[in-house]
């Protein structure tokens, strides 16, 4: 496993949440919600949340259909991916499978007693979370980075 801080982006339409974990990679927590319909704004507010956290990586929710294909929702990760990679470099940037992400966050949400109002905001940082945590554990077990590493500069 490798030592260093993490950021986890998820990305939606309306509200991109970020999460980061500890330099041992033990634990994910959210950082906050970032307004994703000024993209550009939005890529500048988590390429100065780079600049602050200073990862080792970050790590961004690639959205796919319970099959595995991928859709106009991961097309669109994918370009913001790309973009972004660009913009915060050598900080590398790696998509992972973030199916089920929002689902589990909103069940745990609801369970601690957010209702779904409320929970809005905050739901897109618990699903980072949970973008996070899964990539942390998935190289635990595999001893390598997790999923695919976006590359060059835009």
């Amino acid at each position: 496993m490798r030592r260093g801080r993490r950021l986890a982006v998820d990305v939606g339409d309306a509200r991109i949440g970020v999460a980061s974990c500890d330099p041992d990679g033990l634990l994910a927590t959210p950082v906050e919600t970032i307004p994703g319909r000024d993209v550009p704004a939005a890529r500048r507010r988590l390429a100065a949340l780079v600049e602050e956290y200073e990862p080792l990586e970050v790590v961004v929710g690639l959205p796919r259909s319970l099959s595995g294909g991928e859709g106009p929702a991961a097309a669109k990760v994918r370009d913001f991916a790309q973009h972004l990679a660009g913009e915060i470099g050598p900080v590398p940037v790696r998509l992972v499978d973030e199916r089920m992400s929002t689902v589990t966050a909103a069940q745990s949400m609801r369970s601690a007693g957010v209702s779904a109002k409320k929970g809005r905001a905050r739901i897109d940082q618990a699903a980072a979370v949970v973008i996070l945590q899964s990539a942390l554990e998935a190289e635990r077990v595999s001893g390598s980075p997790p999923g695919e590493c976006v590359g060059g500069v835009v």
